[in-house]
């Protein structure tokens, strides 16, 4: 966050603190992947080593486009293991992976670094969603005999809103539209968590969907509607839904919303969650003329 004082504000001395905010914040983190300054700076506590390792490999929690935002949370922070995210533009299209490892310590924290590392190697080499889950497949039954992992990993058209996902026996992701959540609109039939080897799942459905102008799509890992109360009381998808189309409601932008969204998580569970819980919300929202020739 950044403050200017100003005698006056005006419309060119707001125009010049953004440019000011912009310039600063990518200083800030060019400058940060080789300094530990800015780390010790900001953490109020150590992180664990698998946490450390998730975070490594992680990217920015918000990236965007003017015809798509997606933006990201993972908690607890400094405890983190099993769970991961990636999202990435390319050539006119979004991809997004949610990673959940079974456990949560080291080895955990291992299976999803692993499983970002194949499907980015993947992926760049031009693979499918296909190529990628059999790569990381094949990856943890060799290196990681008896773990396994759910994911869900999708591509997103940003010209033409196609999306098309592949579910390894993670909760389905969620379509908000006008809102509203869009029921079933992305539920699939089940299929096995990856890790198992190709023996137990031959091939990978690849399901597919298309979205309007202003959908948004919520991926989340099991650590975000399973966060229990004191007394025993789920979070929930209900709950879950009932937050963020509030928060989209009242206009605020997706960032906010998530961090407000974590909190509530976090108050839920009296601050000590016993999962992580990792929520990614993407927006499409191309131009009002692409949007028109697609309609």
């Amino acid at each position: 966050m950044l403050q200017v004082v100003a005698d006056q504000i005006t419309p060119a001395m707001l125009d010049g603190a953004t440019q000011l905010a912009s310039l600063t914040a990518l200083t800030v983190v060019s400058k940060s992947g080789f300094s530990d300054l800015l780390s010790r700076a900001t953490r109020q506590r150590p992180m664990t080593t698998a946490a450390e390792m998730v975070w490594a490999f992680l990217p920015p929690r918000t990236v965007g486009t003017d015809k798509v935002t997606s933006t990201s949370v993972l908690e607890p922070a400094y405890e983190a293991g099993g769970d991961a995210f990636d999202h990435d533009l390319d050539d006119g299209r979004l991809h997004l992976t949610v990673v959940d490892a079974m456990g949560h310590d080291l080895a955990a924290g291992l299976a999803s670094a692993v499983a970002l590392a194949g499907c980015r190697s993947t992926r760049r080499a031009g693979g499918t969603l296909t190529d990628i889950t059999d790569r990381i497949d094949d990856d943890l039954h060799r290196w990681w005999p008896g773990g396994l992992l759910t994911g869900v990993f999708a591509h997103l058209d940003l010209v033409t809103g196609h999306l098309e996902w592949i579910n390894a026996g993670h909760p389905p992701p969620l379509l908000i539209r006008a809102h509203h959540v869009v029921t079933g609109a992305l539920e699939a039939h089940g299929e096995l968590p990856l890790g198992l080897g190709p023996g137990y799942q031959p091939f990978r459905t690849v399901h597919q969907a298309q979205l309007g102008p202003g959908d948004r799509l919520l991926f989340h890992t099991d650590g975000v509607t399973e966060a229990r109360s004191a007394i025993g009381r789920q979070f929930g998808e209900n709950q879950l839904v009932d937050f963020v189309t509030r928060a989209l409601t009242a206009g605020e932008p997706a960032p906010e919303a998530l961090r407000r969204l974590i909190h509530a998580i976090l108050d839920h569970h009296h601050g000590q969650l016993q999962d992580d819980a990792t929520i990614v919300l993407v927006e499409w929202h191309p131009p009002v003329q692409s949007a028109q020739r697609q309609g």
